[in-house]
C-alpha cells in the first residue's frame, strides 16, 4: 500500500484532509468546520491570491493558490460526509461545464464573430438554468447575482448581465455625462441636510463609476485595490518623515501635511 507521500498530490491531499476531519483522530478545529463557517476563510484566501499577484511575488502565489484549493477540497470534505456529493464529483461537473460552454475548442463549432459566440455562451448558460429547474420565465437575468459579493463587484456584474441584454450606453462619453449628473445630484442632497438622501446618491454615484470603468475597460476592484495601495505608501511616507523629526500627525498644520502629501506624490516615497 502506498504511503502517502507517494500518491498522486491530489489524493494524497483528499487523504489528509480525510485525516484531519476524522471523527476520533483528526484536528479538533478542522473537525468543527461546516459549510458556513469556512465562508470567511474562502473570502480571505481569495484575496490573498490576489494581493500575491499584484505584488508580483510568483513565490507567494504558488502558496495562496495552495491554500485557496484547500478551501475547496474542504467544502467537499464535508459535502461526502454528508451524503452529497465528493471532490471527484466536483472536477467532474467542472470539466462538463468547461467543455459544454467550449464547443468551439472542443465540440468543433466555428463562430463567425465575437458576438456569436457570447449569444452562444449565454445560451448555455441558460440552458444550464432550465436543467436545474429555473423557469426562465420567472427567473430573471440579475436573480442569481451573489448577494455576498463585495458591492463593487457585485455591481460590475449585474451592469455587465444587464448590458448583455442590450440595457447599456454604446459608448462612454454619455457616462461621463452621466457621473457628472450623480455627482450634482449628490451635491444637491448634501445641502438638504438628508442622510437618507445623501446615503442614496453616494450610492448611485459609486454605481455610475464602476459603469464607468467597465466602459474604459478597466476592473473597478482592481483599480480600487491599487489607489488604495498608493494612498497608503504616500500615508507611510509622511508618517516616516514626520517620525524622523519627532512629531506626530495629529500635532501637525494640514498645511505641513499638503506638503508631505506633494513630496509623496513626486515620488520621493518609494
Amino acid at each position: 500500500m502506498a504511503t502517502t507521500s507517494e500518491r498522486h498530490p491530489v489524493e494524497r491531499l483528499l487523504a489528509i484532509m480525510a485525516r484531519l476531519r476524522d471523527p476520533e483522530s483528526g484536528c479538533p478545529w478542522d473537525r468543527r468546520q461546516t459549510f458556513e463557517s469556512l465562508i470567511p476563510h474562502t473570502l480571505e484566501e481569495a484575496y490573498e491570491v490576489a494581493d500575491a499577484i499584484e505584488r508580483g511575488d510568483y513565490d507567494d502565489l504558488c502558496d495562496e493558490l495552495g491554500d485557496l484549493l484547500l478551501q475547496v477540497v474542504f467544502y467537499a470534505r464535508i459535502a461526502e460526509e454528508r451524503g452529497l456529493f465528493d471532490f471527484h464529483q466536483v472536477v467532474e461537473r467542472l470539466c462538463d461545464k468547461l467543455e459544454r460552454r467550449h464547443p468551439h475548442v472542443f465540440a468543433g463549432v466555428r463562430f463567425a464573430s465575437e458576438e456569436e459566440r457570447k449569444r452562444a455562451w449565454e445560451a448555455v448558460k441558460q440552458a444550464e438554468r432550465r436543467a436545474k429547474g429555473r423557469d426562465e420565465a420567472e427567473t430573471g437575468v440579475l436573480d442569481d447575482v451573489p448577494v455576498t459579493l463585495p458591492a463593487l463587484l457585485q455591481a460590475e456584474e449585474i451592469q455587465n448581465r444587464a448590458a448583455r441584454q442590450g440595457f447599456d450606453w454604446v459608448e462612454a462619453a454619455p457616462v461621463f455625462a452621466k457621473v457628472e449628473e450623480e455627482l450634482q445630484e449628490l451635491r444637491e442632497a448634501w445641502a438638504s441636510g438628508d442622510e437618507a438622501h445623501i446615503c442614496e446618491e453616494v450610492g448611485d454615484l459609486l454605481f455610475v463609476a464602476v459603469n464607468l470603468a467597465r466602459h474604459l475597460g478597466v476592473h473597478p476592484e482592481t483599480a480600487l485595490r491599487q489607489s488604495n495601495r498608493k494612498f497608503a505608501r504616500r500615508f507611510r511616507y509622511m508618517e516616516r518623515r514626520l517620525a524622523a523629526s519627532g512629531r506626530k500627525m495629529t500635532d501637525v498644520p494640514l498645511g505641513d501635511l499638503d506638503a508631505l502629501w506633494e513630496e509623496a506624490k513626486e515620488g520621493r516615497e518609494a
